[in-house]
């Protein structure tokens, strides 16, 4: 059976989630947990100047491991390895821009990288968790922060 694709575009008529990944790397510092953030830029504008896990979008035909490796290093400029799913988000609604599956990878770093925010992070560093809050975290990744506090 053929799939029915646009005639503009090439897509077909399903209506289907987005699939994102997010980094998230550790470090104890001064006895203090430490993640690697970025500062969102402009978009979504409800985000901007707000903490996030380093991560992006699945390009099509690409491994989410591979991608979360790479968002990762295009955001930070920091290597990953080993990526481990810690959990997946997925509620609608959860992204404004559309509806956004997304995988949650803890992901190992050198402890010493100085990260440098690229790509469409406006800055990226080290952050304490006692300082991300509900208030300053972009959408839901205050929930996998609290499951890092557990």
């Amino acid at each position: 059976m053929a799939v029915e694709r646009c005639s503009k575009c090439g897509r077909d008529d399903y209506q289907s989630p987005s699939v994102t990944v997010d980094a998230i790397a550790t470090r104890n510092r001064n006895e203090d947990l430490e993640l690697l953030m970025i500062k969102r830029g402009s978009k979504p504008p409800e985000w901007n100047g707000m903490w996030a896990f380093p991560g992006g979008f699945v390009d099509y035909g690409e491994d989410p491991e591979d991608a979360v490796i790479r968002e990762l290093l295009e955001e930070t400029g920091v290597q990953g390895r080993f990526p481990l799913p810690l959990t997946i988000l997925g509620e609608p609604g959860r992204d404004p821009r559309k509806h956004c599956i997304g995988l949650f990878y803890l992901v190992e770093v050198d402890s010493d990288s100085e990260p440098v925010g690229g790509d469409d992070a406006v800055d990226a560093k080290w952050v304490n968790i006692n300082k991300l809050t509900e208030q300053n975290v972009a959408g839901d990744h205050s929930k996998v922060i609290d499951i890092l506090r557990e």
